[in-house]
């Protein structure tokens, strides 16, 4: 549900805790940044009002997501509302005297007091309800303190009035509040970008007509019609056409993809050039832009283990607050003796002055922009923990196949014998290879096309497993495959051992031809490394991180693609059960570990890893095994990820650092320590309320410096 209402990290605090006391609901998730809490609730033990009674009893309001919210408007009126009274009290206060002057300022301040600070005593009172103390706990206190203390001075007792004080925090902070709003709706831009993108209708065939009906009425199987230029509505298959496509919204990739028949397409991309006619595949929560945004929120809302330390400080910040501004009053007029005045100055600035929010806010805003700015990058951080634990990874382990290499083999090498040519060797074996379905031969077959070699059908074709084919065309025996075929049919291969053993140590496949009983050539075949896997594993390297590869390959092939990749460690002929064991010797060798794999095969030791790092693609997000998905199947994107935690972390430390040293130095001051040196309490009300707000949109604003943080540069 969408929260209104919220200041600080008490105040989602005050909720956690009170939804968390109702019988039938757990996991409660409440973030103040993106002001929306989750919740689980049994519906046979408690009903969803109930939930939004105890939200509202807390004198915050409650929606359901997708709701306009309201709350900027309405606190805009209340600002200029308060703006409004406040300078006439300033002006009667600090340049005028007139008769009956107590009562005017009464008279503009009581407005201020109880309709522009309304929201403030009704949250404070849900707070009080919970038995918890928030922001709006100290914003009530002092300006009560002073307004009642004024209004004491009008109509009882003798002395000056303090009306200025009480309506220029109220003011100050009401305006804080909305800059605040702001702030964190920029924080979230990741998620509204994706969202506008998303078509609102869609032209469905019907018939024989095309309608244009509402996304939401889009169901699988229909045959939807794009043209050029409009957003694909819905992820689907293309069954006519030729164009291509902008994914940049969803893989982040700025060059568009060609597509044609069969090819799958995403929602919200944009079609450039041609008309495409798709059946819809994925509709309404299941498309990869819901689920995107799905995941990226789900991440935003969930904690660092950072932030539930300040969460902790927060709670007991402001009880520890509100004793010190009652010790501070206490001494300065009980002991010292000073005036009520001065003495009710000082307990009034030091409740204003001291911010929880600063503390309260410096994680989640850092978190939510990190993983916005990931998201729009196509780096999908699942959650916030993922985000902290990987600017720790010292140790990344890569799945070889599928993931360091394409898992397509592909020829490298065709040395012809005696007085063959490349181009005949390389016929006769795709002519025998044509009718198989073994990779390799599909690899021989796909290097003759790409060549413009015709190939006809052979005569006959037979394949033995584990060793190769026979085939007969034009009354010719050939033969491909390994040694063993060649000595069961008696062809002579000595001559050339020393050749297949130089290609068999660098981690190819040999697979000699021989025609009508003699050796006429030799073909390699080997894994190709993806684009982008060296760049991979140098940024790695440069960032002082240890890479490895673990792999079921053989240990001859393993290290020759590593060898290839200037990788060092290589972790070869482990079964895919037994991987998650080698992640697990790797942290018991005190090594925090980040695993980079296919979300399938690799999904145990995804899940053993301190970090597990998920290859997607646009069409197929939803992997549940890791904590980071790279969406674009680009590894360089590991090295992203990593340089993304390091500087949100960053971010966070600085916000955290500067929250403490805000407070550690300004509630010393507004308690009047330097009095004494200056003879001046330094800080009045207005000033402590307006120290209170820029700390908060401090924190906010070197949160949202991480947007300009440029991904693309670390390729």
């Amino acid at each position: 549900m969408q929260i209104e209402g919220m200041k600080c990290a008490s105040c989602a605090a005050a909720i956690d805790k009170s939804l968390s006391r109702i019988p039938g609901v757990s996991d409660v998730a409440t973030s103040l940044a993106t002001g929306k809490t989750s919740l689980i609730y049994d519906p046979d033990r408690v009903q969803i009002d109930r939930v939004i009674k105890t939200i509202k009893d807390l004198g915050y309001g409650a929606k359901e997501l997708g709701e306009e919210r309201k709350e900027v408007r309405k606190g805009l009126r209340l600002f200029f509302l308060g703006l409004i009274l406040t300078i006439p009290i300033f002006i009667v206060e600090l340049f005028l005297e007139l008769p009956g002057e107590g009562y005017l300022l009464f008279g503009l301040a009581t407005p201020v007091q109880f309709v522009v600070g309304w929201p403030f005593y009704r949250r404070a009172y849900g707070a009080l309800k919970s038995r918890m103390a928030t922001v709006d706990t100290l914003v009530v206190l002092s300006t009560s303190a002073a307004y009642l203390y004024s209004f004491s001075t009008t109509f009882f007792i003798s002395g000056p009035a303090f009306y200025e004080a009480s309506a220029a925090v109220i003011t100050t902070i009401t305006l804080g509040t909305l800059l605040e709003e702001m702030s964190y709706t920029r924080t979230g831009e990741a998620i509204s970008k994706l969202l506008r993108l998303a078509p609102k209708t869609a032209r469905v065939i019907r018939g024989k007509e095309e309608l244009d009906i509402p996304i939401e009425e889009v169901s699988v199987g229909d045959i939807i019609v794009v043209r050029p230029g409009e957003n694909i509505p819905v992820d689907g298959v293309v069954i006519e056409g030729y164009s291509s496509v902008d994914e940049s919204i969803i893989t982040g990739e700025s060059i568009p993809v060609e597509k044609r028949e069969g090819d799958q397409v995403i929602g919200a991309t944009t079609n450039q050039k041609g008309a495409l006619r798709l059946r819809a595949t994925k509709v309404g929560s299941e498309t990869a832009l819901a689920q995107i945004v799905r995941m990226v929120e789900e991440a935003q809302m969930s904690k660092a283990p950072v932030q539930r330390i300040a969460d902790r400080v927060v709670t007991w910040f402001v009880p520890l607050v509100l004793v010190s501004a009652l010790v501070a009053f206490s001494v300065w007029y009980f002991s010292l003796g000073v005036s009520f005045l001065f003495a009710l100055t000082v307990f009034v600035t030091m409740l204003v002055v001291a911010c929880p929010c600063a503390l309260g806010i410096a994680t989640p805003t850092a978190i939510m922009v990190g993983i916005g700015k990931g998201a729009e990058h196509g780096i999908l951080f699942k959650s916030g923990e993922a985000t902290e634990v990987a600017h720790k990874v010292n140790a990344v382990v890569f799945d070889k196949t599928g993931t360091l290499t394409k898992g397509e083999p592909e020829v490298r090498d065709i040395i012809p014998l005696g007085d063959y040519s490349e181009g005949e060797i390389l016929r006769l074996a795709a002519v025998a290879e044509k009718g198989s379905e073994h990779p390799l031969g599909e690899a021989v077959v796909k290097r003759a096309r790409a060549m413009g070699i015709n190939l006809p059908d052979a005569d006959s074709f037979l394949a033995v497993p584990g060793k190769g084919i026979k085939a007969k065309y034009q009354d010719k025996q050939i033969l491909l495959g390994n040694r063993k075929l060649m000595e069961e049919n008696k062809v002579e291969i000595a001559g050339i051992e020393a050749e297949i053993k130089i290609l068999e140590e660098q981690g190819k496949t040999v697979m000699i031809l021989a025609l009508n009983g003699e050796a006429i050539g030799i073909i390699s075949v080997a894994d190709t490394l993806k684009e982008g896997s060296r760049e991979a594993i140098e940024g790695l390297k440069r960032l002082g991180i240890e890479v490895m590869m673990l792999t079921g390959d053989n240990e001859r092939m393993a290290k020759a693609i590593a060898q290839e990749l200037d990788i060092d460690r290589v972790l070869a002929e482990v079964l895919p059960g037994e991987k998650a064991n080698a992640i697990r010797s790797l942290q018991e060798e005190g090594r925090v570990v980040a695993m980079v794999g296919d979300g399938i095969n690799d999904a145990p030791a995804l899940t053993q890893a301190d970090i597990g790092i998920a290859i997607g693609s646009g069409t197929d997000i939803a992997i549940e095994a890791g904590d980071i998905v790279l969406i674009r199947n680009d590894l360089r994107d590991v090295v992203c990820s990593m340089i993304l935690s390091k500087r949100t972390m960053g971010k966070i430390k600085q916000n955290l650092g500067f929250a403490f040293a805000y407070n550690v130095v300004a509630i010393p001051i507004a308690a009047g320590v330097l009095y004494p040196l200056l003879h001046t309490l330094v800080l009045s009300p207005m000033l402590g309320a307006i120290a209170m707000v820029l700390s908060d949109i401090c924190v906010i604003g070197n949160s949202l410096l991480l947007r300009r943080l440029k991904l693309a540069e670390h390729y």
